[in-house]
């Protein structure tokens, strides 16, 4: 899929914007259409803004990046956690680290599952990005499919010294700990004026 299938233009004002953008950058979301069983939506993230740390429970998503640089780090859970490993406050739960790169449009579609592939993840904007989610299903509180966020913490600040985890593993893995809804996780929620999808029914 292409920035121009869902109206967008790298030559749109808010994607030739240069320099820090003072305060915190707010994130805008629209939602191209939802269902039941998926949704699909578009994110967009000023220079330096952060979507942080955060989960979809029982949900694969299909992640494009269609316009900007962007840090993408993710993680999967490593179950169970081995208690012989550490010796972790209760609170905390072994992750494996997925990716910790720069992504730069035009690249491949990221596909997350509800236990692999980088399900935990965090997006920080470089340049002006615009990232398109399909969500499948959606979020739901009533599903038991709510949001959560995590702080990551370095594998070694809680290692003991007698793991499983060689040493030259040990960067691929860290502690995550559940957080309070980060004060930088609101979005604005925006119409979507790009082209419609037309829905069919088969006979």
């Amino acid at each position: 899929m292409k920035p121009e299938d869902v109206g967008l233009s790298r030559n749109i004002e808010f994607f030739k914007a240069t320099g820090a953008v003072k305060g915190t950058p707010r994130i805008t979301c629209t939602t191209i259409y939802q269902c039941d069983d998926f949704e699909l939506c578009i994110f967009f993230l000023p220079s330096t803004a952060v979507i942080p740390l955060h989960n979809h429970p029982g949900m694969t998503v299909f992640s494009k990046l269609l316009l900007g640089n962007m840090h993408i780090k993710s993680y999967d859970w490593v179950d169970p956690v081995n208690s012989q490993d550490s010796m972790p406050p209760s609170q905390l739960r072994l992750a494996r680290l997925k990716a910790d790169s720069v992504f730069t449009a035009p690249c491949d579609t990221s596909v997350l599952y509800p236990t692999t592939g980088g399900n935990i993840h965090q997006f920080t904007a470089i340049t002006p990005c615009a990232v398109l989610d399909v969500l499948g299903p959606p979020y739901s509180k009533e599903e038991d499919r709510d949001c959560s966020y995590y702080k990551d913490i370095p594998y070694s600040a809680f290692s003991n010294g007698e793991t499983t985890v060689s040493e030259e593993e040990r960067d691929y893995y860290g502690w995550l700990e559940e957080i309070e809804v980060p004060e930088n996780s609101q979005m604005d929620r925006i119409k979507y004026s790009g082209p419609q999808i037309i829905e069919t029914s088969c006979l």
